[in-house]
């Protein structure tokens, strides 16, 4: 059985990514591309749909782990009666299509035995490849179809029964290195690389990213490492920002809602964009619209919510009938559907990421300004159609208010480009739309009898994505609507002090099940409490949010209040997200109270 999902750490090297167990064990890898089929997948399965261990023959007595400070560097330690013995894990620098991997293993203390278990599992977990040892038994070679994967070692391994295996003994001082190198099939088998210089590599890669733009203030240690973990998720050729590392990772154990996150939503890279500008990383800005503009070249009217990592479009979904799911979660998922869904709120989330890049010193580009031109053009026509919303329901199209106030995010941050940056546009003509879709959400998407904005048109339900309203400028935070919907939320969406997205038992979004409380949204919350001057309110909060995070400091998506574990896709870029953006409010308003 798995692990609980926040006793997973990530390692990567920004092409893709691996999440390690605290029991030593790498249960998910997807090579060569984050989005690509994992040849490690007992994640969501067993150990035969592949993993690598390397761990104590003895169950340890107690187990620490830390990243190297300002790195993606994962150490290890694993404390037995006999000694202490330490791995450490990271993905290295590499040259063009190649991934690599290291492990370290390191006798701190004593003498300690220590097996070695390699299962290798092409296609999602089902392809057994064909195994090759190198010579002079420092290693093999796997093959299935287009994939090569050489593995080194300094102690024999030997096969059996589809694993391969090796048990060694190491006493204080003594170090074991293992290494992985993934490359096209086709490819000639390469030499052994320099595991141990890579591991200072990476470590150095890592810090020199980190200290370009260093956080201060309360929370600084918490800010750093979801930095570096949203970096972790930026495809480093690409630009392309994914939602998570992990697909089909549930929202509700043994539920059916299990997605495979491993793509470019814009909304969430927009957020996260804005998130590593706000920190002071202007390069993404760069990378991420140069990916954005080749995404969604095209006819506006083709735009989708979500790419691929170097800007896909075909996301078909399907379901991986031979992995039982996390846990019994099914179905395991690979693609996702929702890239046919309509979304309105993307136009607004892309033309504020291009007015949050000026804000944060990117300089203008006018073919940049002539695509969302366009977009402008087609929003003019379809903002008051309904659609699936922020939250990708399947259960039919609906006026969801989120959508429609994004919308007058698009116009809005059109008509500031042309006042604050010198584009050129027809503002008098987006300040009409401006007002009527700003007419309307007041009209049709304020509830007065419960004094609170809703869902959508028409509806008694609350959704979490009203938090927004303040945050984007739609309304200032001290007007009474915006105060009564917070108080609405805080009546029917909070559970055990954490915001559900919405109410999942109405049965509106066409999924059957529940979820857990969404975290992302509980930031939101924290930031609505900082803008109506609730500072005490936020952080206790806040405070109480970060808590939730694992010993190394990485999110999922959601959190189960009842079995206390965390649930949903891991590491979640969009709770990374929210808890930067929060925690720079709290800084700033500090600052300002100061």
């Amino acid at each position: 059985m798995s692990l609980r999902i926040e006793d997973y750490a990530i390692i990567g090297d920004r092409q893709t990514a691996a999440l390690v167990g605290k029991d030593g064990s790498i249960d998910f890898l997807c090579l060569p591309r984050f989005d690509s089929d994992p040849c490690f997948a007992s994640l969501l399965g067993t150990r035969e749909n592949g993993r690598w261990l390397i761990a104590p023959a003895a169950s340890p007595l107690r187990v620490e782990r830390r990243y190297r400070p300002e790195t993606l560097v994962l150490e290890t330690d694993f404390h037995i009666d006999d000694g202490v013995v330490r791995v450490t894990d990271c993905m290295v620098p590499h040259p063009h299509d190649t991934t690599r991997l290291v492990r370290m293993v390191s006798g701190l203390s004593g003498r300690v035995e220590m097996r070695l278990d390699i299962v290798f599992r092409f296609g999602f977990g089902r392809v057994v490849p064909w195994v090759q040892r190198l010579p002079g038994h420092e290693g093999f070679v796997a093959v299935a179809g287009p994939d090569m994967v050489v593995v080194w070692g300094d102690v024999p391994m030997t096969g059996r029964n589809q694993h391969t295996e090796a048990q060694f003994t190491i006493e204080a001082g003594e170090e074991f290195l293992f290494g992985l190198e993934w490359l096209p099939s086709h490819k000639r088998v390469p030499h052994r690389f320099d595991m141990k210089m890579g591991i200072e590599q990476a470590s150095d890669r890592w810090r020199s990213w980190a200290q370009r733009a260093p956080v201060s203030g309360r929370w600084a240690e918490i800010v750093r490492r979801s930095l570096i973990t949203l970096k972790a998720l930026t495809h480093w050729e690409t630009g392309g920002i994914i939602a998570a590392a992990t697909s089909s990772l549930p929202e509700q154990l043994g539920g059916e809602r299990n997605w495979d996150y491993r793509f470019c939503w814009l909304r969430d890279a927009s957020f996260t964009l804005q998130a590593l500008m706000n920190a002071g990383h202007r390069d993404e800005a760069h990378a991420w619209s140069r990916w954005l503009d080749r995404a969604i070249a095209g006819g506006a009217e083709d735009i989708q919510i979500m790419y691929g990592v170097a800007g896909e479009r075909l996301l078909t979904e399907r379901e991986i009938d031979w992995l039982p799911g996390y846990e019994g979660s099914k179905p395991v998922r690979a693609g996702n559907a929702a890239a046919g869904q309509r979304q309105l709120d993307v136009f607004g989330e892309l033309m504020n990421a291009l007015y949050q890049a000026h804000v944060g010193g990117v300089r203008r580009d006018e073919n940049s300004w002539n695509i969302r031109l366009v977009l402008l053009e087609t929003l003019e026509k379809i903002w008051a159609e309904p659609d699936e919303g922020i939250w990708e329901v399947r259960g039919g199209r609906q006026q969801f208010v989120h959508s429609k106030v994004m919308a007058w995010v698009a116009f809005d941050r059109a008509i500031r480009s042309v006042e604050d940056y010198g584009y050129d546009g027809p503002v008098e003509h987006w300040r009409a739309i401006r007002q009527q879709i700003h007419d309307q959400v007041c009209q049709n998407g304020f509830d007065a009898e419960m004094n609170s904005f809703v869902q959508a048109y028409g509806s008694k339900a609350l959704d979490a994505s009203l938090l927004l309203l303040p945050i984007v400028g739609f309304l200032p935070p001290d007007d009474p609507r915006i105060i009564g919907t917070v108080a609405a939320i805080e009546r029917h969406l909070l559970q055990d002090g954490f915001v559900r997205r919405y109410d999942t038992e109405t049965g509106k979004d066409g999924l059957t099940g529940n979820e857990g409380v969404f975290l992302a949204c509980s930031f939101w919350l924290v930031d609505n409490y900082v803008m109506m001057g609730r500072r005490a309110d936020a952080e206790a909060l806040f405070e109480k949010l970060v808590a939730l995070r694992n010993d190394v400091g990485l999110f999922a998506e959601e959190y189960d209040t009842v079995n206390r574990r965390q649930i949903g896709n891991f590491p979640q870029a969009f709770t990374h997200v929210a808890l930067v953006n929060a925690a720079l409010r709290l800084s700033e308003e500090g600052q300002d109270a100061g």
